[in-house]
């Protein structure tokens, strides 16, 4: 049964130019061999992980400028940082104010962009990535987790801490460009996933002393986090929902080592006037002058300001503030981009995603969990209350009956969205979905399953987090969720449909990359606009490799967790 109309008419030929990530040195026989995978996978731990005092870790090839480490206003700069200065030939500054909440400090008042420091080595996802990323840790984490790497799981939970504390929440990643906007809640699950594991702290009566005091930390900081979530700018209208939203305007930073993708998104929306109803682009010259630069900063973009936002030009046209909210608000998301929330998810904003939606639900229940652990019973009844509450939100907006799925729901015209997205399945690992509402998400399995696994959604749009593409958080949810909810046979076969895609992809060229084509199951991606390139690690495909494996290998008999 179809669950979904498609969203748009056309969309698959967004640019002409397609690219392909090179191969680094093509395997004379490319049988997939599983034991070399794994083999790959335990080492990459090392070689993926970052630290303050390494100098390589210290730069942005996102920005071509001169190392800048910032530390938190009220932190003495330890000492060896004083040493990294002058081996490095970085330059340890630290940030002008101490920071309580996201938006506090904005970027654009610093000098220079910079690292953030974290107190602690951690694993990046790989490729030109030098930072800690907020929902790519998660996976990291279960991935360190199963490959018996405890202590490293356990620091990088401690840094997330650290950035709450400092910060003011769970950051996007440690970068100063990042201090507007988080990513997806996984904070609460990477917590039990550290406590849980016997190995994180001794097993005597100091450990468990140990282990007691730090949960009580790190509720307390989770609870800040939480807060984050829960501020005006992040509700969703009046649903009790919340969506994506980020604290700046404007195009992002970072986008600078991409002086292309602004003008492309302007290019494919100037030629398709019919599918970019949403007031995405507003006249303006390439170089405006005095009076026009004024009125862009208002409807636009400050082109004095922002060397992206100067950039951002094509066709007789600029993009709108208000897709620049959407486009920032889906990178928080952690989806970007996709077709989901309108062209290149410049709506994403004016969404209720089932996404985060199941994730806060989820966070509600585990800090209830946590209340209970620490004998705090008022604390524990306020979350499992608000808990009910989200959950009764999420069944009226989110759950559609008569399709049988979890739809994202546009608050600001107030009907359910009809594009079919993978992230539908997100209820059934919250927890939120009951058992019929996941049999009935389980018959619409065939909308995303491939021959590689689960595709992001059944919509070409060139984009990466669309169709054909499969990545491995989001099999990983989906598997996850489905043995959770005691549909096992299901969640083995589609773990071994992405392992087997993860070896092809490694017999061929050595590699893990963070990304999948599961129609063809391998790693040959083309996309058309965006982050073209598959990058090489890769965090999150080698712990859901470790983590599929472990589905695999438990009897389709035994209870589900």
């Amino acid at each position: 049964m179809k669950l979904f109309h498609l969203f748009f008419l056309a969309a698959a030929a967004i640019a002409n130019s397609n690219a392909q990530a090179p191969d680094v040195g093509a395997a004379p026989n490319p049988v997939p061999n599983p034991e070399a995978t794994l083999s790959y996978i335990h080492g990459a731990w090392d070689t993926l992980t970052r630290s303050m005092t390494d100098c390589h870790s210290l730069v942005d090839i996102k920005i071509t400028a001169n190392p800048v480490l910032y530390v938190p206003a009220e932190m003495t700069v330890p000492a060896e940082l004083k040493a990294v200065e002058e081996k490095c030939h970085v330059k340890v500054v630290a940030l002008p104010r101490r920071i309580e909440k996201l938006g506090d400090l904005r970027p654009e008042e610093l000098r220079a962009a910079g690292l953030l420091y974290l107190p602690n080595p951690y694993v990046v996802p790989g490729g030109r990535f030098n930072e800690m990323y907020g929902w790519d840790s998660y996976f990291i984490v279960l991935g360190l987790e199963a490959d018996h790497r405890e202590a490293l799981a356990k620091g990088m939970v401690d840094n997330f801490l650290f950035e709450i504390e400092h910060y003011g929440a769970v950051l996007n990643a440690n970068r100063t460009y990042y201090l507007t906007r988080s990513q997806p809640p996984f904070l609460t699950s990477m917590i039990r996933a550290v406590y849980e594991n016997p190995a994180s702290f001794p097993p005597t009566p100091a450990g468990r002393t140990e282990a007691r005091q730090w949960l009580e930390s790190a509720y307390t900081l989770a609870e800040k986090d939480y807060s984050t979530w829960m501020r005006p700018e992040h509700r969703a209208g009046t649903t009790g929902l919340t969506r994506f939203f980020d604290f700046a305007s404007g195009p992002v930073p970072e986008m600078a080592d991409d002086s292309t993708y602004y003008p492309d998104v302007i290019r494919w929306l100037a030629a398709h006037p019919r599918e970019s109803g949403e007031g995405f682009l507003v006249k303006g010259s390439e170089h405006p002058d005095a009076a026009e630069a004024a009125r862009l900063k208002q409807t636009s973009c400050d082109v004095h300001a922002s060397v992206v936002c100067e950039r951002a030009w094509a066709e007789g046209y600029r993009l709108s503030r208000d897709f620049y909210q959407g486009d920032r608000a889906m990178r928080e998301s952690g989806f970007d981009p996709s077709f989901r929330f309108g062209p290149f998810d410049g709506a994403t904003h004016h969404y209720a995603p089932a996404c985060l939606n199941s994730l806060l639900y989820r966070y509600e229940r585990d800090l209830a969990h946590f209340a209970h652990l620490l004998a705090k019973p008022q604390d524990a009844l306020r979350w499992e209350r608000g808990a009910k509450t989200l959950d009764a939100a999420i069944q009226r907006y989110l759950w559609r009956p008569k399709e049988g799925v979890f739809a994202d729901y546009d608050f600001v015209h107030a009907k359910a969205s009809s594009y079919a997205y993978i992230s539908s399945l997100y209820p059934l690992w919250a927890g939120v979905a009951t058992r019929e509402e996941a049999g009935q998400m389980v018959d619409k399995l065939n909308l995303f399953e491939r021959p590689g696994g689960l595709s992001m959604s059944n919509f070409n749009s060139g984009m990466q987090w669309d169709e054909p593409f499969g990545w491995a958080p989001t099999n990983w949810i989906a598997v996850a969720g489905l043995e959770a909810m005691g549909f096992r046979e299901d969640a083995r076969r589609i773990a071994r449909a992405f392992d087997a895609t993860i070896d092809v992809g490694f017999a061929k060229d050595w590699t893990i990359r963070e990304k999948f084509n599961v129609v063809s199951g391998s790693s040959n991606v083309h996309v058309s606009t965006g982050y073209k390139a598959n990058q090489i690690g890769f965090g999150w495909s080698n712990a859901v490799y470790l983590k599929m494996k472990e589905v695999m290998q438990t009897p389709v008999t035994a209870p589900a967790n």
